[in-house]
């Protein structure tokens, strides 16, 4: 089975994102922040991580990212950006000449499809 770690402040898409990938078969753990992520991540690594950019700070999600990408215990983790910073006044604060470690993006409201096909795309269990 799947393990997908859902990293988000907003309880509501987080509740939303769990139904909707507990209803396909997922096993679904949830963070509403990123020290939060990071303790699930040590004690039991997921295959894939769903992980928001802005929380406590504005970038938070992008420097877990490079912590789970430099961590080698979390090598085999999958990292999906989901974020809403382009449509914000915060989008000049995301660096474009930096390499973000994440497999892929997806752009906040997220249609239920849209997260299946990407989720199904970087699970390494089959559900």
């Amino acid at each position: 089975m799947c393990k997908v770690l859902v990293v988000d402040d907003d309880p509501d898409f987080l509740e939303i994102t769990r139904m909707v990938l507990e209803r396909e078969g997922y096993q679904v753990d949830l963070a509403q922040s990123g020290p939060q992520a990071l303790e699930k991540l040590r004690q039991s690594p997921p295959d894939i991580v769903l992980l928001d950019i802005m929380m406590d700070t504005v970038l938070e999600g992008l420097h877990i990212s490079h912590e789970i990408h430099e961590n080698p215990d979390l090598k085999g983790c999958k990292v999906i950006m989901v974020t809403s910073i382009m449509d914000t006044d915060k989008a000049g604060l995301f660096p474009t000449d930096e390499y973000v470690p994440v497999e892929a993006w997806l752009t906040k409201p997220v249609q239920p499809d849209k997260l299946l096909t990407i989720v199904g795309k970087y699970c390494t269990h089959r559900k």
